[in-house]
Protein backbone atom coordinates (compact mmCIF):
# COMPACT_ATOMS: atom_id res chain seq x y z
CA UNK A 1 0.00 0.00 0.00
CA UNK A 2 1.50 2.89 -0.98
CA UNK A 3 1.70 6.11 1.46
CA UNK A 4 0.92 9.55 0.16
CA UNK A 5 3.58 12.20 1.28
CA UNK A 6 2.71 15.51 1.80
CA UNK A 7 4.93 17.86 0.24
CA UNK A 8 2.68 21.05 0.02
CA UNK A 9 1.90 21.54 3.52
CA UNK A 10 5.16 22.17 4.46
CA UNK A 11 6.09 24.71 1.45
CA UNK A 12 2.81 26.57 2.20
CA UNK A 13 3.54 26.89 5.92
CA UNK A 14 7.40 28.30 4.92
CA UNK A 15 6.13 30.77 2.22
CA UNK A 16 3.22 32.17 5.41
CA UNK A 17 6.46 32.19 7.83
CA UNK A 18 8.53 34.21 5.33
CA UNK A 19 5.00 36.41 4.64
CA UNK A 20 4.93 37.29 8.26
CA UNK A 21 8.66 37.62 8.50
CA UNK A 22 8.24 40.26 5.80
CA UNK A 23 5.72 41.88 7.81
CA UNK A 24 7.60 42.29 10.43
CA UNK A 25 10.78 43.80 8.72
CA UNK A 26 8.85 46.22 6.42
CA UNK A 27 7.22 47.76 9.19
CA UNK A 28 10.63 48.40 11.02
CA UNK A 29 11.52 49.92 6.90
CA UNK A 30 8.86 52.00 7.24
CA UNK A 31 9.85 53.63 10.67
CA UNK A 32 13.37 53.93 9.36
CA UNK A 33 11.69 56.04 6.19
CA UNK A 34 9.39 58.00 8.40
CA UNK A 35 12.30 58.84 10.76
CA UNK A 36 15.29 59.29 8.22
CA UNK A 37 12.08 61.80 6.38
CA UNK A 38 12.03 63.85 9.72
CA UNK A 39 15.55 63.55 11.00
CA UNK A 40 17.71 63.94 7.67
CA UNK A 41 20.74 65.90 8.67
CA UNK A 42 21.40 63.68 11.97
CA UNK A 43 20.87 60.72 9.87
CA UNK A 44 23.55 61.60 7.41
CA UNK A 45 25.95 61.91 9.86
CA UNK A 46 25.21 59.03 11.85
CA UNK A 47 25.43 57.07 8.68
CA UNK A 48 29.02 58.37 7.73
CA UNK A 49 30.66 56.71 10.92
CA UNK A 50 29.56 53.38 9.82
CA UNK A 51 32.48 50.82 8.34
CA UNK A 52 30.70 50.67 4.55
CA UNK A 53 33.92 48.49 3.84
CA UNK A 54 32.38 45.93 6.58
CA UNK A 55 29.51 46.13 5.33
CA UNK A 56 30.03 45.74 1.12
CA UNK A 57 32.14 42.60 2.87
CA UNK A 58 28.67 41.32 4.81
CA UNK A 59 26.79 41.73 1.78
CA UNK A 60 29.41 39.89 -0.64
CA UNK A 61 29.30 37.17 2.20
CA UNK A 62 26.04 36.51 2.01
CA UNK A 63 25.44 36.77 -1.13
CA UNK A 64 28.04 34.16 -2.03
CA UNK A 65 26.39 31.90 0.86
CA UNK A 66 22.72 32.26 -0.83
CA UNK A 67 24.89 30.96 -3.93
CA UNK A 68 26.41 27.82 -1.96
CA UNK A 69 22.79 26.87 -0.38
CA UNK A 70 21.55 26.87 -3.67
CA UNK A 71 24.06 24.81 -5.36
CA UNK A 72 23.59 22.29 -2.12
CA UNK A 73 20.23 22.08 -2.63
CA UNK A 74 21.08 20.82 -6.18
CA UNK A 75 23.71 18.60 -5.08
CA UNK A 76 21.31 17.04 -3.08
CA UNK A 77 18.79 16.85 -5.71
CA UNK A 78 21.14 14.89 -8.29
CA UNK A 79 22.28 12.66 -5.89
CA UNK A 80 25.97 14.45 -4.95
CA UNK A 81 25.32 13.86 -1.03
CA UNK A 82 29.06 14.61 -0.68
CA UNK A 83 29.62 18.07 -2.48
CA UNK A 84 26.40 19.14 -1.13
CA UNK A 85 27.64 18.39 2.43
CA UNK A 86 30.73 20.64 1.21
CA UNK A 87 28.79 23.46 0.25
CA UNK A 88 26.43 23.31 2.94
CA UNK A 89 29.84 23.33 5.25
CA UNK A 90 30.91 25.97 3.05
CA UNK A 91 27.20 28.07 3.57
CA UNK A 92 27.66 27.73 7.72
CA UNK A 93 31.09 29.12 7.90
CA UNK A 94 29.95 32.10 5.27
CA UNK A 95 27.00 32.77 7.94
CA UNK A 96 29.66 32.60 10.73
CA UNK A 97 32.21 34.89 9.33
CA UNK A 98 29.25 37.27 9.03
CA UNK A 99 28.56 37.43 12.49
CA UNK A 100 31.70 37.56 13.25
CA UNK A 101 32.42 40.84 10.96
CA UNK A 102 28.67 42.25 12.43
CA UNK A 103 30.41 41.32 16.12
CA UNK A 104 33.25 43.62 15.30
CA UNK A 105 31.59 46.19 13.50
CA UNK A 106 29.17 46.49 17.25
CA UNK A 107 32.09 45.78 19.38
CA UNK A 108 33.97 48.83 17.94
CA UNK A 109 31.03 51.09 17.77
CA UNK A 110 30.60 50.20 21.88
CA UNK A 111 34.29 50.71 22.39
CA UNK A 112 33.50 54.58 21.07
CA UNK A 113 30.73 54.33 23.87
CA UNK A 114 27.86 54.43 20.84
CA UNK A 115 25.30 52.06 21.99
CA UNK A 116 21.82 52.38 23.08
CA UNK A 117 21.05 54.47 26.44
CA UNK A 118 24.82 55.10 26.63
CA UNK A 119 25.56 58.86 27.89
CA UNK A 120 27.64 59.57 25.17
CA UNK A 121 25.29 58.53 22.07
CA UNK A 122 22.37 60.42 24.55
CA UNK A 123 24.70 63.65 24.45
CA UNK A 124 24.26 63.70 20.72
CA UNK A 125 21.27 65.15 18.22
CA UNK A 126 17.82 63.25 18.64
CA UNK A 127 18.10 61.38 14.92
CA UNK A 128 21.17 60.07 15.84
CA UNK A 129 19.88 59.02 18.95
CA UNK A 130 17.19 57.11 16.47
CA UNK A 131 19.53 56.09 13.70
CA UNK A 132 21.89 53.93 16.19
CA UNK A 133 18.82 52.43 17.96
CA UNK A 134 17.25 51.18 14.72
CA UNK A 135 20.66 50.41 13.46
CA UNK A 136 21.32 47.76 16.61
CA UNK A 137 17.77 47.13 16.53
CA UNK A 138 17.07 45.90 12.73
CA UNK A 139 20.95 44.57 12.45
CA UNK A 140 20.81 42.30 15.55
CA UNK A 141 17.69 41.33 14.75
CA UNK A 142 18.86 40.08 11.18
CA UNK A 143 22.30 38.45 13.16
CA UNK A 144 19.91 36.47 15.34
CA UNK A 145 17.80 35.02 12.06
CA UNK A 146 21.29 34.21 10.35
CA UNK A 147 22.11 32.71 13.86
CA UNK A 148 18.98 31.17 14.19
CA UNK A 149 19.49 29.88 9.91
CA UNK A 150 22.82 28.22 10.84
CA UNK A 151 21.26 26.11 13.42
CA UNK A 152 18.91 24.73 11.34
CA UNK A 153 21.50 24.26 8.96
CA UNK A 154 23.61 21.99 11.55
CA UNK A 155 20.34 20.08 11.93
CA UNK A 156 20.00 19.88 7.88
CA UNK A 157 23.60 18.39 7.96
CA UNK A 158 22.90 15.83 10.17
CA UNK A 159 19.95 14.89 8.54
CA UNK A 160 22.09 14.18 5.57
CA UNK A 161 24.80 12.63 6.63
CA UNK A 162 21.88 10.19 8.05
CA UNK A 163 20.61 10.22 5.00
CA UNK A 164 17.43 11.70 6.31
CA UNK A 165 17.15 14.36 3.38
CA UNK A 166 17.52 12.52 0.23
CA UNK A 167 16.36 13.19 -3.51
CA UNK A 168 13.13 11.41 -1.80
CA UNK A 169 12.76 13.58 0.88
CA UNK A 170 14.11 17.73 0.13
CA UNK A 171 10.88 19.99 1.76
CA UNK A 172 12.96 20.82 5.10
CA UNK A 173 16.41 20.98 3.31
CA UNK A 174 14.66 22.99 0.26
CA UNK A 175 12.80 25.04 2.88
CA UNK A 176 15.71 25.63 5.35
CA UNK A 177 17.61 27.17 1.92
CA UNK A 178 14.17 29.87 1.06
CA UNK A 179 14.53 30.97 5.00
CA UNK A 180 18.41 31.89 3.99
CA UNK A 181 17.36 33.48 0.92
CA UNK A 182 15.10 35.81 2.77
CA UNK A 183 17.72 36.70 5.27
CA UNK A 184 19.97 37.88 2.64
CA UNK A 185 16.97 39.40 1.13
CA UNK A 186 16.34 41.39 4.40
CA UNK A 187 20.53 42.40 4.48
CA UNK A 188 20.27 43.38 0.80
CA UNK A 189 17.59 45.94 2.20
CA UNK A 190 19.46 47.21 5.13
CA UNK A 191 23.01 47.96 3.79
CA UNK A 192 21.96 50.59 1.54
CA UNK A 193 20.15 51.63 4.30
CA UNK A 194 22.18 51.94 6.87
CA UNK A 195 25.43 52.23 4.98
CA UNK A 196 25.03 53.81 1.54
CA UNK A 197 22.17 56.30 1.83
CA UNK A 198 24.13 59.25 3.20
Amino acid sequence: METHKDVISPKLGMWLFILSELILFGGMFILYSAYRYKNPVDFHHASRELEVLLGTLNTVILLTSSLSIAASITAIQRGQRKLSIYLLIATMALGLLFLVNKGFEWGTKIEYGIYPNSPTLLARAKGEVLFYGLYYVMTGLHGLHVLVGICIFLVMLVFIVKDRINQAHLAPFENSGLYWHLVDIIWIFLYPLFYLIT
